[in-house]
């Protein structure tokens, strides 16, 4: 019998971010364009951490978002590889999953680049079903059952049948 289309599990977005101040910020800014070749968003901060010298409107990070579903498989595929294939069940949750990557020399594909340094980044996944724009559009706004959230076993199905992951 055929699956429920409306019931199959897909990566909504991925969203790379770094954060900094000053000179590593602007570091942060090329290490994302050089993954990614595309525009950064940069943050300001809204609160205060005077250990990091962090204070309301100042820049503190920069992130990139990216909805091409082939691009996505694509990096996944070699940070997934950076991290030897293997991550950790606690970094999974209902509706997203999220790894951090210490260096960026680890990932296939990418050199040392000496104007930027030794830096990491974080990722995120999105996670979500077919009918989700129901809860989120403007007009006719409607309801999004409980039962249509992703869960972390289906994450973790998904992870382990497409990229082929060990699960610690």
């Amino acid at each position: 019998m055929a699956e429920n289309k409306m019931h199959e599990l897909e990566i909504e977005k991925m969203v790379l971010n770094c954060g900094g101040i000053e000179d590593k910020l602007e570091r942060s800014i090329k290490l994302l364009e050089i993954i990614t070749k595309r525009k950064i968003q940069v943050m300001k901060s809204t609160k205060r951490i005077p250990d990091f010298g962090i204070s309301p409107g100042k820049k503190s990070g920069c992130k990139v978002t990216l909805r091409d579903r082939d691009e996505i498989m694509t990096l996944l595929k070699r940070f997934f590889a950076a991290l030897d294939n293997t991550i950790k069940s606690r970094q999974i949750v209902n509706n997203h999953f999220s790894f951090g990557i210490k260096e960026y020399i680890e990932i296939p594909g990418l050199e040392y680049n000496r104007d930027i340094g030794i830096l990491g980044f974080e990722v995120d996944l999105s996670f979500s079903r077919k009918g989700k724009r129901v809860k989120l559009r403007k007009i006719k706004q409607g309801k999004y059952p409980k039962r249509q959230d992703v869960t972390r076993e289906e994450i973790l199905n998904f992870l382990k049948k497409n990229f082929k992951l060990n699960i610690i």
